[in-house]
């Protein structure tokens, strides 16, 4: 098994095909890119501690830190005498899965059409254009995912998830304190979206015109609803958006206990482009027929 110790800022090309990545890193920077190639390259351009170990096995390349194992990964918090950090960037190719585990690391993942897993517990995470299964764990770190078609399920503590232009299948987010933000693109077809949270507030964004029966409900927070086909009921305490739009292929449930729920409604895109309408309910005027509670 080809094998590398990297200590110091290095290239490595790999000429043997490349079907799955695994990276283990603490601090600093990942970067991973899919190629339409069927090698890899390695960028190691900055590193302080002790060295990343680089292998490669069965079509499988790993750049990791020997004693961090992918194993229990989120369930050690141990790391703070661990001085260590490396920027890493990699282009694989599109078709492989991607393994991610990222403790203060900023993280980045795009154009990757096989599975990609990202566990992180501090740094922030951003994952764009993936069209394959995307799983996103973290504590307290951001996660921002951009134009994903693949199905995602995203997990988070006190981290905020944002999901911008969402167009697969199936979208799962839930937290515990922080924000849950889902915009879905207009090419969505019939998505199932559910999302929990216990003290975070809960904003989802339709497409117009919007196909989706719809559940939504707070324990104790505000409700606002920007669509007059939607019924709204309760008036103190536990509070229920529900209905259908359109013929009701897709599915929204969105639950909180003490968070607030927001359903926006996207403009035309032939007439509003995407800039002009923010996630942020706050910020949003909406339409006139948006109801609040």
């Amino acid at each position: 098994m080809p094998e590398w110790s990297v200590a110091e800022p290095r290239q490595l090309t790999f000429d043997a095909p490349v079907t799955a990545l695994r990276i283990r890193v603490i601090n600093g920077t990942v970067n991973v890119v899919g190629t339409g190639e069927d090698t890899a390259r390695l960028e190691v351009s900055e590193i302080e501690g002790p060295p990343l170990t680089v292998s490669r096995r069965d079509g499988v390349l790993t750049v990791a830190y020997d004693d961090l194992q992918w194993k229990g990964f989120l369930k050690r918090f141990d790391f703070k005498g661990w001085r260590r950090s490396a920027a890493v960037t990699l282009a694989v190719p599109a078709g492989a899965s991607v393994e991610v585990g990222a403790v203060g690391a900023t993280t980045m993942v795009s154009g990757i059409e096989g599975r990609t897993e990202v566990r992180g517990v501090t740094g922030a995470t951003a994952l764009v254009g993936l069209s394959g299964p995307v799983h996103a764990e973290t504590v307290s770190g951001s996660i921002e995912t951009q134009g994903v078609t693949g199905e995602l399920r995203c997990l988070s503590v006190s981290g905020d998830l944002t999901v911008a232009e969402a167009a697969g299948s199936s979208v799962r987010a839930d937290s515990v304190s922080g924000s849950v933000i889902v915009d879905l693109a207009p090419a969505s077809a019939a998505p199932k979206v559910a999302l929990t949270n216990v003290t975070g507030e809960i904003a989802v964004r339709l497409p117009h015109p919007a196909d989706a029966e719809v559940e939504v409900g707070t324990t104790s927070g505000a409700v606002s609803n920007a669509f007059e086909d939607l019924r709204v009921s309760g008036q103190w305490g536990a509070k229920r958006v529900t209905g259908r739009l359109g013929t009701g292929s897709g599915r929204l449930r969105a639950t909180t206990v003490s968070g607030s729920v927001a359903l926006l409604r996207r403009p035309p895109m032939d007439h509003d482009p995407y800039d002009e309408a923010p996630l942020d309910p706050a910020a949003a005027d909406g339409p006139t027929d948006k109801k609040v509670l």
